[in-house]
């Protein structure tokens, strides 16, 4: 690895040791850590994360996902975006299917899942109460999200997982005026044509019971997001 590579590795290390270590939003903290100690029944053995939850993925990625916060018993229990709940099954088994993970499942940080030319973030590092963070919550985070743009020099597709996600990347990201509405397979160029903004209804329960989310329209996202950087 040159010595630009390893710095690059370096300041994704300092970002994550700092996502880790933030408090800035009481109501964050005590209820990640009420769940971690109350935890629930299936997961009673598991010692929980219990804290802000960092991105992960390839630091050279050109693609980014960015999702809306860890949830309660799956990141904010394991210690990784997405990993441990039926959201994060939804999304990991289709970027395998796509080309991006070298396996279709995240159980845990040491489960040797890893992504290529993919990073996976969200708009709130901590588990909220009832996957419902507040305005003041949401900007308390936007830093992190500006400095993993900032890290990702290569990157050319960003895919946002939801409508928060999408209004949250507004804030850091120039989009056109008026903004296009979010929906499903909506793509919109963002940053003066830079990059290519790619909306998708989020992987949550109540989409993909419904069939709202199917796995071929989940599959068509990441399969355009490889076209763009084709």
């Amino acid at each position: 690895m040159g010595d630009g590579r390893r710095e690059r590795v370096r300041r994704f290390d300092d970002l994550d040791a700092r996502v880790v270590a933030c408090r800035m939003c009481p109501r964050l903290v005590e209820w990640r850590e009420r769940v971690g100690r109350e935890k629930r029944a299936a997961y009673r053995d598991e010692e929980y994360w219990a804290r802000p939850v960092p991105g992960f993925g390839d630091p050279f990625a050109r693609v980014l996902v960015v999702g809306l916060a860890p949830a309660a018993h799956g990141g904010n229990r394991t210690g990784r975006i997405f990993t441990g709940d039926r959201s994060g099954d939804w999304l990991f088994t289709s970027l395998h299917r796509t080309g991006f993970a070298n396996q279709p499942f995240s159980r845990s940080r040491d489960d040797g899942l890893r992504l290529d030319d993919m990073y996976v973030a969200a708009a709130v590092r901590c588990a909220p109460p009832d996957n419902k963070p507040t305005t003041a919550e949401r900007d308390n985070c936007l830093p992190y999200l500006v400095e993993e743009l900032d890290l990702l020099r290569e990157l050319r597709v960003i895919v946002v997982l939801g409508g928060f996600a999408y209004a949250t990347l507004a804030r850091v990201v120039p989009l056109p005026r008026p903004r296009p509405r979010f929906g499903h397979g909506v793509e919109v160029p963002a940053a003066g044509g830079a990059l290519t903004v790619i909306c998708s209804y989020h992987p949550s329960q109540q989409n993909t019971f419904t069939g709202r989310l199917t796995e071929e329209m989940f599959d068509a996202v990441f399969r355009r997001a490889r076209e763009l950087t084709g």
